[in-house]
């Protein structure tokens, strides 16, 4: 069902809604974020698990195809996982097309040798177990840089205030952007202000998330936030499509992450899941035009961030020791 006033900013099914007498509430604007990213816009997007040079050429080939613009292309194996070419090869591809690429530190969690994220209550989480667990992620986090890696993903706290020191210190280039990880992401203001004071410049929280959740963090934060549209089901494999115009009208500035639910995990990576992995990140760029499309559809398309953005803006910071 369509009418000339399709492109108006709407709900799903809004109009037929009505006129049966079932409308939504009207919107409140109190529940809007007041934040945008720098440069103006409200969204970006990120193509999530690109694990190798061959996958984001993939993905890269798909996105021209579909017409999906892309700001991020995020890894999640890890840094230690590529080789220099490797890393090398994906960095100027992604900086020919002018996207920002992310790649995972380690070691964490699970590929390590603690055994409490095995139990029923996930123990410590995905974090780095002790001083060599911290010292390899720094490991990494110089690596990539030096191969001109702008962006880190992180799943520790620690982790990500050592590496924020190390670029305040001139030891990783400055404008090296830190994203939290799913893996550890915060479920309520007060703890994502936290992330944001520890040198977060984006934070993924988890997709169970309400809409009334995401109007409070942002009352408190204007940090990013990374947010999949559909996560995988090691996340809960939640799928919020309909949601969408939603999501960025309570939680700008805001990532969309085409994720993918009912796919086995890839991660650590390698070729032995050569064609599972590309076949994902394939579907994974289709699950983007879709949600785009919707966006479309629902007339709230409008206020994407520019393509080659990257920066978050001025965040609130702890004091690093000196």
């Amino acid at each position: 069902m369509t009418d000339a006033s399709a492109t108006a900013p709407r709900r799903p099914g809004e109009q037929a809604l009505a006129a049966l007498g079932l409308g939504a509430p009207d919107l409140s604007p109190a529940d809007a974020s007041p934040h945008t990213f720098p440069g103006g816009g409200r969204w970006r997007t990120e193509i999530p698990s690109c694990e190798g040079p061959e996958a984001l050429a993939v993905v890269l080939k798909e996105s021209s195809r579909l017409d999906v613009p892309i700001h991020r292309i995020s890894q999640g194996s890890g840094v230690w996982m590529l080789t220099d070419a490797e890393i090398t090869e994906m960095v100027e591809a992604t900086a020919a097309r002018d996207i920002e690429l992310c790649l995972f530190t380690g070691p964490r969690g699970t590929w390590d040798i603690g055994g409490s994220t095995r139990t029923d209550s996930g123990g410590a989480g995905l974090r780095a177990r002790g001083h060599d667990a911290v010292a390899g992620c720094v490991e990494d986090a110089i690596r990539a840089t030096e191969l001109g890696v702008k962006c880190l993903l992180v799943a520790d706290e620690g982790v990500l205030w050592t590496l924020h020191r190390a670029r305040t210190a001139g030891i990783i280039p400055a404008d090296t952007t830190l994203k939290v990880s799913a893996l550890i992401g915060p479920v309520n203001p007060a703890s994502y202000a936290v992330y944001e004071n520890l040198g977060a410049d984006s934070v993924n929280v988890p997709s169970d998330l309400t809409l009334d959740h995401l109007t409070e963090i942002r009352r408190l934060s204007g940090t990013p936030m990374d947010m999949y549209v559909e996560a995988p089901d090691d996340l809960g494999g939640y799928v919020r499509m309909y949601e969408i115009a939603e999501l960025i009208r309570r939680g700008a500035p805001i990532y969309l992450k085409f994720g993918l639910a009912k796919a086995p995990g890839i991660y650590p990576y390698g070729h032995h899941m050569r064609e599972l992995t590309l076949a994902t990140a394939r579907e994974r760029v289709r699950r983007g035009r879709l949600a785009l499309d919707l966006l479309e559809r629902h007339g709230v398309g409008d206020d994407m961030a520019p393509l080659g953005t990257r920066l978050p803006g001025e965040l609130k910071r702890f004091d690093a020791p000196v």
